[in-house]
């Protein structure tokens, strides 16, 4: 692997959580793994890292044991073409963990992701200042972001 990859740190959950972040994106695929020899500090045999590629960019999955903890600090934004995107992802990443705020969810792994529907940047760039700032007000009162919603609040008067 050349250039840069995302290692995200578990405490044992590498496989699961590489083998339910492969099952919900498209064009994604496992690329290796390792495991932790006599040495240790893992089980023999236990996984220590998967390599996987979700939507062609490379992640790394590392059961680096209890030191570190995710926290929305650092977050994936998924990037979506409509509100049946949205709600496809937001229900996948969603199970067994919990929704935030305007878009953000944290998945039962505890990594953070936002799924934002790409017609809210466009909103947002709205050059009627107005507009824009009624989108801003609607997205601030959601959880999950509905298109409908944002569109109905930039053509309020």
């Amino acid at each position: 692997m050349s250039g840069i990859a995302t290692c995200l740190w578990f405490d044992g959950d590498a496989e699961a959580a590489a083998q339910h972040y492969l099952s919900i994106f498209p064009r994604s695929r496992r690329t290796g793994a390792s495991e932790y020899a006599e040495a240790g500090p893992g089980e023999p045999g236990s996984a220590m890292m998967v390599t996987f590629e979700l939507d062609g960019s490379p992640f790394m999955a590392l059961n680096g044991g209890p030191v570190y903890q995710f926290t929305p600090a650092v977050s994936f934004v998924v990037s979506c073409a409509d509100q049946d995107e949205v709600d496809y992802y937001w229900d996948r990443l969603l199970e067994g963990g919990q929704a935030m705020q305007c878009g953000w969810l944290t998945d039962r792994f505890g990594v953070s992701w936002q799924i934002v529907p790409q017609r809210l940047g466009e909103l947002m760039s709205d050059p009627d200042p107005a507009r824009a700032g009624r989108v801003m007000e609607a997205m601030l009162q959601m959880v999950k972001l509905d298109v409908a919603q944002l569109e109905a609040a930039a053509s309020a008067r």
